[in-house]
């Protein structure tokens, strides 16, 4: 099964602040916000959601294609994705525009506050899914995640047109986006993923209920943090899956994405639903006790260890097998 995963190409600037958001913030005064977080550190590291989820599935061995735009400084960051099992081929080099930048500030609470900057991101709409597949010998499926809206909108419609299945991850799109804009993206698609808040903003934005969304999809597939995730389909008794135990409580930037490189990896096993959301959770599990959405080591046996832990020994031994 080959998998493309388009979505945005970046540069993460990652703080921590010391306190708590909430406690800076003046119940009557927030039409007026002027605020400024005095942070502990700062780490520059790789991300972007497309660039993460690839990276995940690349560290699986599912061997994905990365699709997405990004500026002129982005060979060092090619060759790393290179490095860990991606096809970067298809990703497209701005010539004036640099790669983006996603700033986040963490607090105590590991609430974030962030900005982004599109860049290079911009000329992902002028990216042809016919070429990718042509040059792979066809797709799949077709992961949109967030990206350059009128890219997220090209290749939704692409994918229709030339009957290739696709997911829909509108992730931090969603809040710019407008009811119209989010049934175009999610009608029709094989998975739509998203958070628990997300999940209602969907149905909000939308004016469509959960069952009306499920009868226009084949798979919701909604996190729910500390929860898990829960897997409906229409008509069908739904699937709920745990998280492993963490060790730590480190970054919780990029957990979706790895949540969602799992997940897509199971898929490309032809494991069960339950075992790629499985798998999606421990992989998941490894980047929130890390700084950094692509600073995690997967090792195989830590990660068949606390694998067995979390689910048993006959969920373990589907998914070894694709792991060895």
């Amino acid at each position: 099964m080959r998998i493309a995963v388009t979505g945005s190409i970046a540069t993460d600037h990652l703080m921590s602040f010391p306190g708590r958001f909430s406690d800076q913030l003046v119940a009557d005064q927030l039409h007026t916000v002027s605020l400024s977080f005095l942070v502990d550190n700062l780490e520059v590291r790789r991300g972007g959601v497309g660039a993460n989820i690839a990276f995940g599935m690349g560290q699986l061995g599912t061997s994905p294609v990365l699709v997405g735009a990004a500026g002129a400084d982005f060979d060092e960051y090619r060759a790393w994705l290179d490095r860990h099992g991606v096809d970067t081929e298809s990703v497209r080099i701005s010539e004036v525009l640099h790669t983006a930048r996603f700033v986040c500030t963490t607090d105590a609470d590991h609430n974030q506050i962030g900005s982004f900057y599109t860049g290079a991101m911009s000329e992902a709409r002028l990216i042809e899914l016919k070429k990718v597949a042509d040059r792979v010998g066809g797709l799949d499926l077709v992961s949109i995640g967030a990206d350059d809206p009128e890219a997220m909108l090209r290749h939704t419609e692409e994918c229709r047109t030339r009957s290739i299945p696709f997911a829909a991850d509108f992730s931090q799109q969603i809040a710019r986006m407008g009811g119209e804009e989010i049934r175009a993206l999610l009608e029709g698609a094989t998975y739509l993923f998203s958070n628990e808040y997300e999940k209602g903003l969907i149905e909000s934005k939308t004016g469509w209920s959960d069952e009306q969304i499920l009868g226009r999809v084949g798979h919701r597939v909604t996190t729910l943090g500390a929860a898990g995730v829960r897997i409906d389909r229409a008509g069908e008794k739904s699937i709920e899956v745990g998280v492993p135990q963490e060790e730590a409580k480190v970054d919780p930037t990029g957990v979706g994405d790895a949540f969602r490189a799992g997940f897509l990896s199971g898929l490309v096993w032809g494991v069960s639903l339950e075992r790629a959301a499985q798998v999606g959770c421990m992989l998941a599990t490894l980047v929130i006790e890390t700084m950094g959405t692509q600073e995690y080591e997967l090792r195989r046996t830590h990660f068949m260890d606390r694998f067995t832990k979390a689910y048993g020994h006959d969920a373990a031994a589907e998914v070894q097998q694709h792991l060895a």
